[in-house]
C-alpha cells in the first residue's frame, strides 16, 4: 500500500469520524488508529501496523471428517444477518459458494464480512447471533 492510498484512508477516517480502520491487501494487513474523533481542529494522529497474514492466521482449515472450518481471525462481536430484522446470511443446510458472505463480525465499531473460502453446504454455525468471538472461535462447518 502506497502513502497515496494511506492519506485516502486517513481522510475517509477523518470524514466519518472514525477512530480505527483495518484493510487486508496483497496478504497484508494495515491498520490505521487515533486516539481521538475528530471534532476540532486538532491535528490527526494515525498509527500504522504492517503485517504479513500468515497460514497460521488463516481462518479456513480442513478436518478429518472433510468439512472445512471457518474459524474467526478477529476479536468481535458475530452477526449472523445484516440488520437486526433481517434473513440471516446463511442458515444450516444452505449450499454457499466462494466469496458469498457467512456473517459480519463488528470489531471496534468495524463491520468485517467473514466469506465463503469454498463452495460447499453449511453443517454447523457454531456461535449465535451477538456472541462474541474471539480470534480462532469455529463460526461455521462447511462440507464440500
Amino acid at each position: 500500500m502506497n502513502e497515496k492510498d494511506i492519506r485516502k484512508y486517513a481522510q475517509l477516517m477523518k470524514e466519518l469520524d472514525l477512530t480505527g480502520l483495518e484493510i487486508t491487501e496483497d496478504n497484508k494487513v494495515v491498520r490505521l488508529e487515533r486516539t481521538q474523533p475528530i471534532t476540532t481542529r486538532e491535528p490527526m494522529v494515525i498509527q500504522t501496523a504492517v503485517a504479513p497474514v500468515s497460514a497460521e492466521q488463516s481462518q479456513v482449515s480442513e478436518a478429518n471428517d472433510g468439512c472445512i472450518r471457518i474459524t474467526s481471525s478477529i476479536v468481535g462481536v458475530f452477526y449472523a444477518a445484516p440488520a437486526e430484522n433481517a434473513e440471516p446470511f446463511v442458515k444450516i443446510g444452505d449450499r454457499v459458494e466462494k466469496g458469498q458472505t457467512l456473517c459480519i463480525i463488528e470489531a471496534m465499531k468495524l463491520m468485517n464480512e467473514i466469506a465463503a473460502e469454498e463452495s460447499g453446504i453449511i453443517e454447523k454455525i457454531g456461535v449465535t447471533n451477538g456472541q462474541v468471538v474471539e480470534f480462532g472461535t469455529e463460526l461455521f462447518r462447511i462440507r464440500r
